[in-house]
């Protein structure tokens, strides 16, 4: 059977988006798995237009992965001609190289509109490709500097989980592709979507890429105990006058101490964390509702529409007006309608 013969009943199915994983030898089991449990678990409760998923040869002859495991891909290297997503699952070493074949069918993949996404070592193929120079990149903070040595015209970025930059998504270590992986579905089909897969990973819905990879002094479990208490109290009051002041005192620590321990927890300054949140919840109910923008404005704690429209664009590029009427068209996604073509 060929590749073509297994997606087309697919196709004739659903709508939605065909996420391909190239399956190589050596492949990376737990990143590849994260990739086939976002996109390729049947989710019924998504609809119809939800993700097609596939897997994709593409090197000759048996295929391992590592735990002693054989892999046999649902069709060749053809396939990555279809995507409308590419995901490379790591790759087999930094310093093993990628085939020229494989990087030119990601870069015309690309060409066509297709997104292509990195998890981890995965970098290397898509730095392979050429496509990365001159942009920012992401890659496990072990693999930072040899990335940036053999390529360095990409910007390497060690201390963040993810960077999209113009349908080129990199991911750093491991578990932050499953960020990556949920940024995208929030990205296709909403927050909801994203919360509902995440509640099923049993997973946070929502890490900022911004956030740092991996922090060098650990939190103490009871300072940490009670920074959790305040960010659940921002939350559940986005309306408020956080300052530092308040956030420190209600933690009973000092203003710069307070600083010092929400950055090692967090990855960003408070502000940072809670313009964030608040860019979330008005997204959330952008989508969820028929609020008017002032009303949500006012409801996320960004007290203005000016105020909101400012932070929208700065984070998401929209407004929240053309926001809503992109992601209401997303919503009705779960009744049968594609986000984005399929293959």
């Amino acid at each position: 059977m060929t590749s073509i013969d297994k997606i087309a009943p697919i196709a004739e199915a659903t709508c939605g988006p065909l996420v391909v994983a190239p399956v190589y030898d050596g492949l990376c089991t737990f990143e590849f798995s994260i990739v086939a449990e976002i996109f390729g678990l049947a989710r019924p409760e998504m609809g119809p237009g939800w993700y097609r998923f596939a897997s994709a040869a593409v090197e000759p002859g048996l295929l391992r992965a590592h735990g002693g495991l054989r892999v046999i891909a649902d069709g060749q290297a053809d396939l990555l001609e279809r995507a409308d997503l590419i995901v490379v699952a790591g790759w087999k070493g930094a310093h093993v190289p990628v085939p020229g074949e494989l990087a030119l069918r990601l870069r015309l993949a690309w060409e066509r509109g297709a997104r292509l996404a990195s998890i981890c070592s995965g970098a290397f193929v898509l730095a392979a490709t050429g496509l990365l120079d001159g942009r920012r990149a992401a890659t496990h903070w072990r693999y930072a500097e040899t990335l940036s040595q053999r390529h360095p015209a990409i910007e390497v970025d060690a201390s963040v989980l993810y960077v999209e930059e113009d349908r080129l998504l990199t991911s750093a270590g491991s578990a932050a592709g499953i960020d990556l992986m949920l940024h995208l579905v929030r990205s296709d089909f909403g927050v909801e979507a994203a919360n509902s897969v995440a509640r099923r990973l049993v997973m946070p819905p929502h890490r900022s890429g911004g956030q740092a990879q991996f922090i060098e002094r650990p939190v103490q479990p009871d300072r940490l105990n009670r920074l959790s208490d305040v960010l659940e109290q921002m939350r559940a009051d986005l309306q408020g006058d956080w300052t530092v002041d308040r956030m420190a005192q209600s933690v009973l620590m000092s203003p710069r101490t307070f600083l010092r321990r929400f950055i090692a927890a967090t990855g960003v300054p408070p502000g940072q964390w809670l313009i964030a949140e608040r860019v979330a919840e008005a997204r959330r109910l952008l989508e969820s509702s028929a609020m008017p923008v002032e009303d949500i404005a006012a409801r996320a704690g960004f007290g203005s529409v000016q105020v909101l429209r400012h932070h929208f664009r700065a984070k998401l590029g929209l407004s929240p007006r053309d926001y809503r009427a992109t992601f209401g068209a997303v919503r009705a996604n779960a009744s049968g309608t594609s986000a984005r073509p399929g293959g």
